[in-house]
């Protein structure tokens, strides 16, 4: 595994227990510039998820707790006139910071939900016909309740094929659980972190994902499974653009396994978080349901 990494994979053992797989696609959505949703009932431990991933990477972090009342000013921010200088001046948001948590994202209405869409697109922000880069680098990791909960809204799939990847924490096994039980300081333990790698670092391991090699029988191999999954009458295909974001994944996961180049395997480890949310079934289903048809795609595809 690439050092850093691995440094990085091994503190967070010590704080989010049992989450290792997590992480990795955590870390390959982040260092290919994608953005995270993650899906799972309250308190398995989302917040200090990104809390932690925030501290490690040496990242500023936004949260932005999201609610029924919540208006696209309030994340992107307004324009308040100044007496003095007889004009208007730009007050920037909470989105005007590397490392975004966008808590219970589905709680807030689908017009809120939009004012992230620039943002994760473009980098950018625009108010007033004025546009204002974000710092870079820019992440987004959003949190949701499941769909059957009170008072969530459901993402629009514009807004879900934003996200590079959709992941599930799950609960802890009964040991791990304990530990968290008896030993519940995970908060302290974070705030009393430093950062284990710096912005620089960040940047130089986002350009070396970028020179990992794919290979045309990989490309091959991802347009087919793109393919397959528009002929399945149970729900919409996939676009381009996931098959852009899978072969961006498996780079990003083949750098943290120290690899120089893309294989199979590691396409299809991550092609469960990038492609299940994209499927976008033609009635509501649970995220384990959506796995499954991920699973399905993947077993009528064979390697090339």
């Amino acid at each position: 595994m690439q050092p850093t990494i691995q440094k990085i994979i091994s503190q967070g053992n010590t704080i989010i227990m049992g989450k290792e797989q997590e992480l990795k696609l955590t870390l390959s959505a982040f260092l290919s510039y994608g953005h995270v949703l993650i899906e799972d009932v309250p308190g398995v431990g989302k917040t200090t998820f990104a809390k932690f991933m925030a501290k490690a990477l040496g990242l500023n972090l936004s949260r932005i707790q999201f609610t029924s009342d919540l208006l696209p000013a309030d994340l992107i921010g307004v324009q308040i006139f100044h007496q003095g200088k007889s004009q208007f001046e730009f007050h920037p948001g909470p989105l005007f910071n590397q490392f975004i948590l966008a808590d219970e994202l589905n709680r807030g209405t689908a017009k809120t939900q939009s004012a992230l869409l620039e943002a994760m697109e473009e980098y950018q922000i625009t108010v007033d016909k004025v546009t204002y880069p974000l710092p870079q680098p820019f992440f987004v990791l959003a949190t949701q309740n499941p769909r059957s909960q009170i008072g969530t809204h459901p993402l629009p799939e514009s807004q879900l094929d934003r996200f590079m990847m959709k992941i599930k924490l799950g609960y802890p096994n009964p040991q791990e659980e304990k530990l968290l039980i008896l030993n519940d300081d995970r908060s302290h333990k974070i705030q009393q972190m430093s950062p284990l790698v710096s912005v620089p670092e960040v940047q130089v391991m986002m350009e070396e994902v970028t020179k990992i090699h794919v290979s045309d029988s990989i490309a091959h191999y991802v347009s087919e499974l793109l393919s397959v999954s528009r002929s399945d009458e149970r729900f919409q295909g996939l676009s381009p653009r996931a098959g852009i974001d899978l072969i961006k994944a498996a780079k990003a996961y083949a750098y943290i396994a120290g690899d120089n180049k893309v294989l199979p395997e590691y396409v299809q480890t991550v092609a469960y978080s990038v492609l299940t949310h994209r499927l976008s079934p033609f009635k509501n289903i649970s995220i384990d349901l959506e796995m499954n048809l991920t699973k399905e795609l993947i077993a009528r595809v064979k390697v090339f």
